[in-house]
């Protein structure tokens, strides 16, 4: 998952020039999904940092910026999935459930400082590398500032609502079954 590509004019990427680039790095099957960011794909390589980073280096070079990159594996999402806290909010209004996808696991005490900046009514709750923000009034009234809990983190993050998570774990079982 690429962080602010194609976002208000920002980060242009062609969706078939980033499935590309992947099938040359040798990332096999790549789809992408929606025009965000999310690429779905088959590798050899299981650590995910520094795949992240090859990603991330390639990006810069052929599109000259360096987007934020968080790999989760099939397993991983469905795993996210699973361990979603809110399932009642998932299934009555997925679009105000948003998973932030962390690139690293913070400690304790940054957790505790990230939860704390809450200032209205959404709710957050962290398992694992995700954390997860339900927006009972929508992101967009929302003053929760996620760049300051990012920031807080000491890790960067990338968020997808509910829906997207689904659909990218979708075509990863896909991908996998093939």
């Amino acid at each position: 998952m690429l962080r602010g590509v194609n976002v208000g004019g920002h980060n242009p990427i062609k969706m078939e020039a980033l499935r590309a680039l992947y099938e040359s790095l040798g990332l096999g099957g790549a789809q992408t999904y929606i025009q965000s960011g999310n690429v779905v794909f088959q590798a050899k390589e299981r650590d995910s940092a520094r795949l992240a980073e090859r990603i991330g280096d390639a990006i810069q070079r052929d599109f000259g910026f360096h987007p934020g990159v968080v790999v989760r594996t099939c397993l991983e999402m469905r795993e996210a999935m699973a361990k979603n806290p809110f399932p009642a909010q998932a299934a009555a209004e997925p679009g105000k459930l948003l998973v932030m996808f962390l690139g690293g696991l913070p400690d304790a005490d940054s957790r505790d400082k990230a939860i704390r900046i809450n200032t209205g009514p959404e709710q957050l709750k962290f398992e694992g590398r995700e954390l997860y923000i339900y927006y009972p009034d929508g992101q967009g009234r929302s003053k929760l500032s996620l760049p300051v809990v990012e920031k807080t983190l000491k890790t960067s993050m990338t968020g997808r609502n509910w829906n997207t998570v689904g659909k990218l774990l979708g075509i990863a079982e896909s991908l996998e079954a093939a």
